[in-house]
């Protein structure tokens, strides 16, 4: 008996250590993966902000232009309408570069600065009337190509051929920097324009504008239908019952249905049988709030599951009526984890495409939407129709659209934790 203790101690021993190594290496395992996660993560933003970081930058040159006052006034929006102002922006280039006299090489030229400068300038002679007659120094928005070239994204030891700029273009632009005529400034067009052909006047208003209003109809309709929803399979619904059963089973199915089946829903219901307008953000909003619903559904059921059930006795035991415990007790408990179930399901349906293509926000759409029934499109579209332009200037645009969706989204996830906080009780 006494021989055999040791080693039963020996091999219990030998176990717990055993058992210890492993733990040790499954906490290893658990670090690695986690360091591995958040370096691709960190690369994964660190490229988008290589690329992108660079777009909420424009170049601006200035151009000396002379306001003939017997073509600019009087300086009335009518009249300023029907003045060549690009004409003029030609005719400062030309001055400014005396020696291109061939055509071709004019009209390259003329792309130094934006094909929508003439009408900033425009707009800078309404708001600066009293400078009529006079020869003034102006900052217009640079063409893409001088825009790149500043920003360091032209490598001039390229040969020729391989690149957009010819070398006497370069040799213009170098001309321009050396007389401190061109400037990086922040870049308000991309925040206060819609799309454009040129990279250098398009802007994310049109869709930034379109996500709010598609997510203000998202929130209006998923929230209440959903966690209606749920108080009532959780709370009021028979128990073992063969419909309820089946509700059930569907809800679950449809949170994992692909994106693309939700906009085929939406094209088929919103646009074919109720006829209502393409490419705006009451039916965007429709179409996410059906993709979004069986989300709120489960997370609002799974925060009805975690208040104690002693909650529930005790309403009932002081003679509180089941529905007054379910919306007097019951639901105040879990509204944080409702509320965060909400806006994660809304981050996700921000961040979808496929569903919007689906109903035409596909469209090219230069004003900003007024209202629900207005053309619009959405961030992800966006990004989708820019990342398709061959134009190198709408690359830098697309990895700042994507940085401006993401910002979005963080500061989305950052109010659901902020709100759980808030709102979360202890019992």
């Amino acid at each position: 008996m006494n021989n055999d203790t040791p080693k039963a101690l020996d091999i219990v021993q030998a176990g717990l250590a055993g058992r210890r190594r492993k733990e040790q290496r499954f906490r290893w395992y658990g670090r690695i993966a986690i360091f591995i996660a958040i370096a691709f993560l960190a690369l994964l933003v660190a490229s988008i902000l290589a690329r992108g970081i660079s777009a909420f930058q424009q170049t601006y040159i200035a151009l000396d232009v002379y306001l003939d006052p017997h073509e600019v006034a009087p300086p009335t929006p009518e009249h300023l309408a029907k003045v060549d102002f690009e004409g003029m922006l030609k005719q400062s280039l030309r001055r400014f570069f005396p020696e291109v006299k061939n055509r071709r090489q004019k009209r390259v030229l003329y792309r130094l600065v934006s094909s929508g400068a003439g009408y900033e300038l425009r707009d800078w002679v309404l708001q600066h009337p009293e400078q009529i007659g006079n020869a003034v120094t102006v900052w217009l928005v640079a063409g893409a190509d001088v825009d790149l070239y500043v920003k360091g994204k032209v490598d001039r030891t390229v040969p020729e051929n391989q690149r957009r700029l010819k070398d006497y273009q370069i040799d213009w632009i170098q001309q321009l920097q050396h007389q401190g005529r061109l400037d990086l400034r922040f870049n308000r067009i991309f925040f206060l324009s819609g799309d454009s052909r040129e990279p250098e006047q398009a802007g994310i208003l049109v869709a930034f504008k379109g996500s709010l209003y598609m997510m203000l109809v998202t929130l209006v309709l998923s929230f209440p239908l959903g966690v209606a929803a749920a108080i009532y399979l959780e709370e009021f619904a028979p128990k073992n019952n063969f419909w309820v059963d089946m509700i059930e089973i569907n809800i679950n199915n449809l949170a994992a249905v692909p994106s693309i089946v939700f906009g085929l829903l939406g094209l088929a219901v919103f646009l074919g049988f109720f006829g209502l307008p393409r490419s705006t953000p009451l039916v965007g909003g429709l179409t996410l709030t059906l993709m979004t619903l069986p989300t709120v559904i489960i997370a609002s059921r799974a925060a009805l599951k975690a208040v104690p059930p002693s909650i529930r006795e005790a309403a009932l035991g002081i003679g509180a009526s089941r529905t007054q415990t379910v919306f007097h007790h019951v639901l105040p408990l879990a509204m944080p984890g409702m509320l965060t179930g909400a806006i994660i399901g809304m981050a996700r349906a921000l961040g979808e495409t496929a569903p919007l293509l689906m109903i035409g926000m596909v469209a090219f759409i230069v004003d900003p939407p007024q209202g629900l029934l207005d053309p619009a499109t959405a961030l992800p579209v966006q990004i989708y129709l820019w990342a398709d332009n061959p134009e190198r200037g709408f690359v830098e645009r697309t990895s700042a659209a994507i940085i401006v969706l993401l910002i979005f989204l963080g500061l989305m996830n950052l109010a659901a934790v902020l709100l759980r906080r808030r709102l979360e009780r202890r019992w």
